[in-house]
């Protein structure tokens, strides 16, 4: 399993909406994180669109990012024909081995019938470029509907891209979730979170920390994906609590990311 770091890594560097950085983060940015970190891995997500790069754009990213030995996964959300179609061929560009989408967009929550349509449809298409679908466990669904979704379409192109904290705001904690979709697991989001009540004690925070520092158990989760032998990747993402000014709040980020790299590589096989 390969170790990586994401766009979502560096979210307040990227730019997050109401608070956008003083430096441009851009893909070539990434490229220099991962070798900044001594990783060979990045996923290009969402919050990092290359919807508008041309071909000879994308070739040149890629260039770039191969000259310095690093290979990119792309991701995106918003999982309808059109869309997923174009990002298809964006991975295909990036030789990207997955194709990471969150289901829903900005509008746009469809039904499980449709969503298990749409996939099929594009089978042919995941299959000629030999690039998987890793689906990530988001907000709206529950795991067993998105292992409805899996089993529905029944191809070894699409898989589970597995987050260790979104489903919690579906009501699932990540034990529930990861005994049922780590079996169709083929990329991995390491986010590391802690628990806490507020001081009224009517209610409680969620938030994240360095890898290895929380409530995340990362070593079994590692040891299980290994046993079944189908996850290739296992991306760092980060939810970074902000401080009062954005230059200490990505400074904090970056310092986290640095010691979580530093602590999954001391693990992972």
């Amino acid at each position: 399993m390969q170790l990586g770091i994401s766009s979502y890594t560096y979210t307040w560097a990227v730019g997050v909406p109401g608070s956008q950085p003083p430096v441009t983060f851009s893909a070539y940015n990434l490229i220099d994180k991962a070798l900044e970190t001594g990783v060979k891995l990045i996923q290009i997500a969402d919050n990092l669109p290359l919807g508008n790069f041309s071909r000879a754009e994308l070739k040149n990213l890629l260039g770039q990012a191969e000259n310095k030995n690093i290979s990119i996964e792309f991701g995106s959300r918003g999982l309808t024909a059109e869309h997923t179609m174009k990002c298809l061929k964006v991975a295909s560009d990036l030789s990207s081995p997955i194709l990471r989408m969150v289901i829903d967009g900005p509008g746009y929550e469809p039904e499980i019938q449709l969503i298990i349509r749409i996939i099929i449809d594009l089978l042919p298409e995941f299959e000629s470029r030999k690039i998987s679908l890793a689906i990530e466990n988001h907000d709206r669904f529950k795991a067993r509907e998105f292992e409805n979704i899996i089993q529905s379409v029944g191809s070894d192109r699409v898989g589970i891209c597995l987050d260790s904290v979104n489903s919690m705001g579906a009501g699932e904690g990540f034990e529930t979730v990861s005994e049922i979709l780590l079996p169709y697991t083929i990329n991995l989001h390491i986010k590391d979170f802690t628990i806490r009540r507020v001081s009224h004690k009517m209610g409680i925070i969620i938030e994240g920390c360095p890898a290895g520092k929380g409530m995340l158990n990362i070593r079994e989760i590692f040891e299980r994906l290994s046993l079944l032998n189908r996850c290739n990747s296992a991306i760092l993402e980060l939810w970074t609590p902000p401080e009062l000014k954005i230059e200490d709040t990505i400074n904090k980020e970056d310092s986290w990311a640095s010691e979580s790299i530093r602590f999954l590589k001391s693990i992972i096989k």
